[in-house]
C-alpha cells in the first residue's frame, strides 16, 4: 500500500511538472493521431472461494491490448490521450477499457537537439479504467503509473513508438481488486 502511495505522489508531481513545461512549447507542438497494440499482463484479485474460510486468489492474465491515441509533441515533451481495450478469455476471463492521459519527456533532446530521429523518453500516466472478470466482478477506478520507451521517426509524418507502460489501480469491488496492468506496446503515429 505504501508503494502505491509513493508511485501516486511521484506520478502526480511529474504530471504537474510536465503540464507546466509543455505549456511553454504549445505554439511549437505538432498534433498526432495513432494506433497501438501491445501485450498486456493484468493482475487482479478474483475474490474468495468460501464463506467459512475465505481464501483470496490473485490471478494474472495476459493477452493482446488494442488502443487509439491522439496528442501533441514538441522537441522535448509529448502529451497523449489514449484509449485501450483488453479481453482475455482464459480460465478467469478478464477485460478492461482504459482511458489515459500521458506526459512524456524526451530526455536526450533536452541535452542535445540532434536526437530528432531516435528519441528515448520517460513519462507518467493517469486515467480511469473499467475492469470485469469472472464471479460477476465489475469495478471501476483510477489508474496511475509510468512508462519508458523510444520513438523513431521513419518518415516526415510517421513515428514508430515502442515502450513499456505500468499502471497501478485503485479499483475495488467488495472482495475483489484490480492491482496493476503492465504492457509492452508498439505504436504508430501520424504527425500532422
Amino acid at each position: 500500500m505504501m508503494f502505491k502511495q509513493l508511485v501516486k505522489g511521484v506520478a502526480t508531481a511529474a504530471m504537474i511538472f510536465g503540464i507546466a513545461a509543455n505549456a511553454e512549447g504549445l505554439s511549437e507542438s505538432k498534433p498526432f493521431i495513432g494506433l497501438e497494440v501491445g501485450y498486456a499482463t493484468v493482475q487482479g484479485d478474483v475474490g474468495t472461494t468460501s464463506l467459512i474460510a475465505p481464501i483470496r486468489y490473485d490471478y494474472e492474465g495476459s493477452d493482446v491490448e488494442y488502443g487509439i491515441r491522439l496528442g501533441a509533441k514538441n522537441e522535448s515533451w509529448r502529451t497523449t490521450l489514449s484509449f485501450q481495450y483488453f479481453d482475455s478469455s482464459d480460465e478467469y476471463a478478464q477485460n478492461y477499457e482504459k482511458i489515459l492521459a500521458s506526459f512524456d519527456f524526451f530526455f536526450l533532446n533536452a541535452i542535445n537537439e540532434t536526437y530528432n530521429v531516435f528519441q528515448p523518453y520517460l513519462g507518467v500516466n493517469v486515467g480511469y479504467t473499467n475492469y470485469e472478470s469472472t464471479n460477476d466482478i465489475d469495478m471501476s477506478g483510477v489508474v496511475y503509473g509510468a512508462q519508458a520507451g523510444f520513438t523513431i521517426s521513419v518518415a516526415d509524418n510517421i513515428d514508430i513508438d515502442i515502450f513499456y507502460r505500468y499502471s497501478l489501480s485503485s479499483a475495488e469491488d467488495h472482495d475483489a481488486q484490480l492491482d496493476h496492468i503492465g504492457s509492452i506496446v508498439f505504436g504508430i503515429d501520424y504527425v500532422y
